[in-house]
């Protein structure tokens, strides 16, 4: 004789307790690579700020372009630090997301500080624009 089987009145797997957490060579794997990646995108953008100031010919004098563009780009990459961070803390990767918090807080600071400097040689340029490397000084 076949019995039915009752549904379980209970079920202990959903909802709160302890959760489940991604695989730790995965989570590390993914916070490294992340890193990686960020850190590539980092140099190309503000190498390409450091090239714009670069000449071959000796007769020309040149300075390098003003940040701001170049600092939005990089603020761009910590806005996508951010949200990876916000993913892995959902799939509850904690080594991605310390990995991704770090990076956000070290694209923060450059950001700002590059934003302060930018702005102080603004303002000196704006009060002398004859002074060496404003742009007034190369076109009188």
């Amino acid at each position: 004789m076949d019995l039915p089987v009752a549904p379980p009145a209970f079920d202990a797997t959903t909802g709160p307790g302890p959760r489940r957490r991604a695989d730790r060579g995965a989570d590390v794997g993914a916070g490294c690579g992340l890193v990686f990646l960020e850190l590539v995108a980092l140099v190309v953008i503000f190498g390409l700020w450091a090239l714009s100031g670069w000449t071959f010919d000796t007769a020309e004098t040149v300075t390098t372009d003003p940040l701001w563009n170049y600092l939005a780009a990089a603020g761009g990459v910590g806005a996508l630090a951010l949200v990876a961070g916000l993913v892995a803390a959902r799939a509850g990767a904690v080594v991605t997301v310390v990995s991704q918090a770090v990076m956000a807080v070290l694209v923060c600071l450059l950001v700002f500080g590059g934003a302060a400097a930018q702005s102080h040689e603004d303002q000196r340029c704006r009060d002398l624009p004859t002074a060496s490397g404003c742009r007034g000084a190369e076109h009188p």
